[in-house]
């Protein structure tokens, strides 16, 4: 099965350019109660992911960082713990299992790389868990 059908587009995703401030991430993340979302470069083309875990790391290890100072920050300073794997929009579901594992969500990119949304892992989840239901509802009616 395509994933397109599970795509969530890029116009109903939150994400951010790699030139907005640390400030912007902060803000963003927090109004939507995020923990990670995508980051794109001025192209379009996903380059990565910014987690919460990146933010307060980056807290941390600069001294004199505070969050009145985090617009002084841009996003490529931030160094990135994970990197979530994006996937062609050709790929079936099935290709999105592994990565789905260690990700809430899985980028989504064309033939040139240009971000065009996100699968969500609990898509994916609740893709797995009807067709192992309608197996077992086969089954039950088989004998």
């Amino acid at each position: 099965m395509n994933i397109a059908f599970f795509l969530t587009p890029k116009k109903d995703v939150i994400y951010e350019k790699e030139n907005s401030t640390m400030r912007q991430v902060l803000e963003r993340m927090e109004y939507h109660r995020y923990t990670a979302i995508p980051i794109i470069d001025g192209k379009g083309r996903y380059i990565g992911t910014i987690t919460e875990g990146d933010l307060l790391w980056k807290l941390k290890n600069t001294p004199d960082l505070n969050f009145k100072n985090t617009d002084k920050v841009r996003l490529w300073d931030i160094p990135r713990r994970m990197n979530n794997t994006p996937v062609n929009i050709q790929a079936d579901i099935e290709d999105l299992m592994t990565l789905a594992v260690n990700q809430n969500f899985v980028p989504v990119v064309d033939d040139e790389g240009v971000f065009i949304g996100i699968i969500k892992r609990s898509e994916i989840i609740s893709y797995y868990y009807n067709k192992a239901f309608e197996r077992q509802e086969a089954a039950a009616s088989n004998q």
